[in-house]
């Protein structure tokens, strides 16, 4: 049997990581400035993060959500505490896909109604539902294409202000930060607009936080710099730290019923496990503010650079735009600097490095793009 062929794979295999650093199956090291997609929040092998999930594995891995499990409730409360939810509800899954899945599926029952409004761009998933809400049609089947959903450009407040009024639609969806598109950003008067339409229409407002949520943006999530609240969060990616997790934390003015939602691997124990280990780094090793301050740094030292066309974004969440004639950079920094970076359309950088990275790595990648763009 062969690997069916989807993906197009870098001539690299990494076997060994530690922090913000890999090393490749032939010694060869690394910087990591790619996270894995975003994945990598606390760095790799996280010494905390290690010995919590082998103390973890020697008691149980894993047993169904037909009984209780203590983990679960302590990761509830525990995240409630540091992301400033702690009124909501946790539901866990699996990943990102799930989440806004289920997070579909809960603002359905909640309105009765079966519409989605999605953004110009967006993103959230390759499963059925989270394909239908991704403006790409080059990822959707016949089976994906649906009346369900609707899209409306980003940042326009007349154009979601009309669609919501018509109060067909269960929830609007919007990212934190546009990650997969390049790093776009919902404005705050249109954060704020479209906050006061789902309250006046009755439609669920969900912030998915899958990528720029974990404190990646400078705070736990990209939305709270506007002053808002979601409806419902979906969470993943930094989540766990490379262990395959998502969530969505759920307002109180839904009301579960037993069977409305559900998951067989969801919340198991190590799951709960690499959860818990992350926010225990974040909140120890103060990562939000550290995304920050490296963040700004780095966006301050990219300014002027003559490869750079444009430069957005957030925290740990930044996209450099190339003009034309740089459109190879990304390669050159992989090979020839042998630094891991993230690409976005045809010509974005995305920097999506772990949450520990310091200055010492923020000056290797600096120098290591001002020395290809001369």
């Amino acid at each position: 049997m062969e690997l069916f062929k989807t993906y197009k794979l870098w001539p690299i295999e990494p076997v060994k990581a530690n922090g913000c650093y890999v090393w490749d199956s032939e010694g060869q090291k690394y910087l990591d400035f790619y996270g894995g997609h975003a994945v990598i929040s606390i760095g790799h092998c996280h010494p905390t993060y290690v010995s919590m999930l082998e103390n973890q594995l020697k008691k149980i891995g894993f047993y169904s959500n037909a009984v209780e499990n203590s983990l679960q409730k302590q990761l509830a409360k525990e995240l409630g505490d540091q992301c400033g939810y702690n009124d909501y509800y946790l539901f866990l899954c699996n990943s990102g896909a799930e989440a806004n899945e289920n997070a579909f599926k809960l603002a359905s029952f909640h309105t009765g109604r079966k519409k989605i409004l999605a953004l110009g761009r967006a993103f959230h998933g390759r499963t059925s539902g989270a394909v239908a809400a991704t403006d790409n049609p080059a990822i959707q089947s016949e089976f994906n294409k649906t009346n369900n959903v609707e899209f409306t450009p980003l940042n326009d407040i007349d154009s979601v202000q009309s669609k919501l009024d018509t109060k067909e639609f269960a929830a609007v969806i919007i990212e934190g930060i546009q990650g997969v598109a390049g790093i776009f950003e919902a404005s705050s008067e249109f954060w704020q607009a479209t906050r006061k339409a789902c309250d006046e229409s009755g439609t669920v407002l969900i912030a998915d936080e899958i990528q720029s949520g974990y404190g990646r943006s400078g705070k736990f999530f990209a939305h709270q710099f506007f002053g808002i609240k979601a409806d419902i969060i979906s969470v993943a990616k930094g989540i766990g730290n490379g262990f395959p997790m998502g969530a969505i934390l759920i307002s109180d003015i839904f009301k579960a019923r037993y069977g409305m939602l559900g998951t067989t691997f969801g919340g198991s124990h190590m799951a709960c496990t690499a959860a818990l280990a992350v926010l225990k780094v974040i909140k120890d090793e103060k990562l939000i503010e550290n995304a920050a301050e490296i963040g700004a740094y780095l966006m301050e030292n990219l300014k002027g650079n003559p490869a750079i066309k444009d430069l957005r974004g957030k925290g740990l969440m930044i996209g450099i735009e190339l003009k034309d004639e740089y459109i190879d950079l990304r390669d050159k920094l992989l090979f020839e600097k042998h630094i891991f970076t993230g690409g976005a359309a045809k010509n974005v950088i995305r920097l999506l490095p772990p949450l520990m990275i310091k200055k010492a790595e923020a000056d290797i990648f600096l120098n290591a793009f001002n020395s290809l763009t001369k």
